[in-house]
């Protein structure tokens, strides 16, 4: 009996192991993931998130004429091949981006080539607050490697460091930022630094941030390294630091491949988030939201990838 109890019990536990595997696109669900530790003291940021971890298959949002509905923010859901809208909410009401900006850093030092060309950090690139790689003056990096860890972990001086080796200084870089936004038709957006965090006059919308998306996820680069989950970085002296990726929808949700988080106070919870399965790849913009970002972003692109 006992032994028959044992069995009954591991088969058990191997179907509620199975279970969450058995999600859909199909289904409503909400996005999240475990609250992400830092790998050190000095490679988390000072302020935390208080975002509410894991995708959860149960969650089924408020629905209205079928769309989710998303309480806070604005939202922006298209088709990324084609650019079609799907969904919007206060997609024209200007907001502060936060660190999904980098994307349009990144992008701009990708398009300048020379990826893997070794660059030397400035005692000036180390200065950023407060989510830092905590970089040395007189280091060396690829372009590549400093990418990956500006995707994937948002280190700020990462992105100073990156621009200032792009463009001379962050006024420099800046003023590229704002020029690709307006090529891109981001009618109103206007940068101020590489890396979100809060200055006057920086502002962006759901709608312009769609299409630095839209621009982004088009960059193979840029979806290879935002579709990692992990990173492995090896610094100057040798050694290794492994980094979970900010994006706890990416973490969790099967379908989702990548994109970019945000938050600062000012801000509240930023994420630009993509989705592909069944033929289908969608991307959901959504600024100024709360905790609930993770849990609303994989519905909007639940639903997405069905319209």
């Amino acid at each position: 009996m006992f032994r028959k109890l044992c069995h009954a019990l591991l088969f058990l536990g191997f179907l509620a192991f199975l279970l969450p595997e058995f999600h859909t696109v199909h289904a409503q669900s909400g996005g999240g993931s475990r609250k992400s530790a830092s790998t050190s003291k000095k490679s988390g940021s000072s302020k935390k998130s208080s975002a509410k971890p894991t995708p959860d298959p149960s969650y089924t949002p408020t629905v209205f004429d079928g769309a989710p509905v998303i309480e806070r923010g604005s939202v922006l859901v298209f088709d990324a091949v084609t650019g079609r809208t799907i969904y919007q909410r206060n997609a024209d009401e200007l907001r502060p981006p936060a660190s999904t900006q980098k994307l349009l850093t990144a992008l701009i030092v990708i398009e300048s080539g020379n990826l893997d060309k070794p660059m030397v950090i400035q005692h000036s690139d180390t200065l950023a607050e407060p989510t830092k790689l905590y970089l040395k003056a007189g280091e060396r990096y690829t372009r590549r490697q400093l990418l990956e860890a500006l995707l994937v972990r948002s280190f700020n001086d990462v992105a100073v460091a990156l621009a200032r080796d792009n463009a001379g200084s962050i006024e420099a870089f800046a003023a590229k930022m704002n020029r690709r936004a307006a090529e891109l038709g981001m009618r109103n957006s206007h940068f101020v630094n590489p890396n979100g965090l809060p200055a006057k006059g920086q502002l962006s919308t759901a709608r312009d941030m769609a299409k630095l998306a839209r621009a982004a996820y088009g960059n193979e680069t840029i979806r290879s390294i935002v579709a990692m989950k992990t990173l492995a970085f090896r610094r100057a002296n040798g050694k290794v630091s492994v980094f979970k990726n900010t994006n706890r929808v990416l973490r969790g949700w099967p379908y989702c491949n990548g994109m970019k988080t945000g938050y600062t106070m000012a801000s509240g919870h930023c994420l630009i988030s993509s989705a592909r399965a069944n033929g289908r790849e969608v991307i959901a913009v959504v600024l100024g939201n709360n905790r609930q970002i993770w849990q609303d972003s994989c519905s909007l692109l639940n639903w997405g990838l069905r319209h």
